[in-house]
């Protein structure tokens, strides 16, 4: 689980790309500006190599525009330090991974550029990633969809076996025989079925509720059109479900002390295509869609994806957008799937990258998912409202403290008055 929680906060939190000079977080840059820029990138080891060698291809073509790639920082959150760094007028020139969730925040405060702006902009971000428009706020976008994590469940195969369940056909497509499955594998030995984090980040959701809520409405995401969607037949179906795996003790409410994949103390977790080479040498897994009330085919699930985003105090826009699109170009995003097996979000990803999944079988279930996916909804108030929707969540489906009718109702009116902010 530990690996689980870290990878999570990586993704929640944004990964930042800081321009050589201190401008100021209102918008001091030059649009048309060019010269040296740096970058920080995710602490993921695949993800540094990656980025290491990108670095070095465009460094080698730009002597007057070096670009300068080091970690993130550790000690603090990412997402605090550009918070942080947007306010005190330091905020840097590019953002690497951030969640969408974010994004909200920063525009409120006038920390990112509009991508749409750019001459061609819009075009580039739409042309690489096609139906891209719920990345977009107020119809401008300051992100660029960069890249997925579908999220399915992973499963041990042999803690499968042993618990009479087929590993390469589980059929566990259904609540009931999800539920089923369940309980003959803590019937087995093992401690947990299932181990979602019980902790109260407001990311946890994507990793529990969220993914199920998207299978179980064909997408329809938490807020839609100003008002929460939540409160309703499907999302009282998805929570009793949750509920259920808690009350008969399939489901530790408890976080636990190491990696429970690893340790063997979980048969399965909800995942994207990075945990098939973090568990490559520890965990022989399976993945397979998340389940639905009706076990329908080709569920909708949770995108998981990460994005690029300019900031305001960039003095060298110019060059950070050419460096943009150098880094998310196809043979850029090929080596970015090459390296770490997350799938850029580009259309034509299975033909553009034949020759990657025929090599890597293992990948294909995830490309193909990647076509069948909703994300968090860009809203107001984004974090505070996923927040608010954790804390009633975890008092209801895991601490059993109020109805799952109380906590639907009073996270969907606290959602509602967040948004309209």
């Amino acid at each position: 689980m530990k690996k689980f929680r870290a990878i999570a906060l990586i993704g929640a939190t944004a990964l930042v790309a800081t321009g050589c000079s201190a401008g100021g977080g209102g918008g001091e840059g030059s649009a048309d500006g060019t010269g040296p820029i740096s970058i920080w990138l995710s602490n993921n080891e695949q993800e540094v190599a990656w980025g290491t060698a990108v670095v070095e291809a465009w460094n080698a073509e730009h002597p007057d525009e070096q670009v300068k790639a080091q970690e993130i920082p550790a000690g603090s959150s990412s997402e605090e330090a550009i918070t942080a760094a947007i306010t005190a007028g330091t905020a840097p020139c590019l953002v690497y991974n951030v969640a969408p969730a974010a994004v909200s925040g920063w525009v409120k405060q006038g920390g990112l550029v509009d991508l749409s702006a750019i001459d061609g902009g819009a075009d580039y971000i739409t042309e690489r990633g096609g139906d891209v428009d719920a990345y977009a706020s107020d119809g401008s976008f300051y992100q660029l969809p960069w890249k997925s994590n579908p999220v399915m469940v992973m499963y041990n195969k042999a803690l499968f076996e042993a618990a009479g369940i087929d590993p390469e056909d589980p059929q566990m497509n259904t609540y009931d025989s999800f539920l089923e499955g369940s309980r003959a594998i803590v019937d087995s030995g093992v401690q947990s079925a299932i181990w979602p984090a019980p902790t109260s980040e407001f990311y946890q959701p994507w990793f529990d509720f969220y993914p199920l809520y998207l299978a179980e409405t064909d997408g329809t995401m938490l807020v839609e059109d100003g008002k929460a969607t939540f409160d309703s037949d499907a999302g009282r179906t998805v929570s009793e479900f949750w509920k259920t795996f808690y009350d008969e003790k399939l489901s530790p409410n408890e976080a636990s002390t190491d990696d429970a994949m690893s340790a063997g103390t979980t048969a399965m977790q909800l995942a994207g295509p990075w945990a098939i080479p973090s568990y490559a040498d520890t965990v022989d897994v399976g993945f397979m869609p998340v389940p639905t009330s009706d076990g329908r085919d080709n569920p909708t699930t949770f995108a998981d994806s990460k994005s690029v985003s300019m900031f305001t105090a960039c003095e060298n826009q110019g060059t950070a957008w050419e460096f943009l699109k150098f880094s998310t170009s196809e043979e850029s995003d090929g080596q970015l799937l090459e390296a770490t097996g997350q799938m850029p979000m580009r259309t034509g990803l299975t033909d553009a990258y034949g020759d990657y999944f025929a090599a890597n079988p293992n990948y294909v279930a995830f490309a193909e998912q990647a076509e069948k996916t909703a994300d968090v909804p860009s809203i107001p108030n984004s974090v505070e409202a996923w927040q608010a929707f954790r804390d009633e969540y975890s008092s209801a489906v895991i601490f059993d403290k109020e109805s799952i009718d109380d906590f639907l109702g009073n996270a969907a009116t606290k959602i509602d008055e967040l948004v309209a902010e």
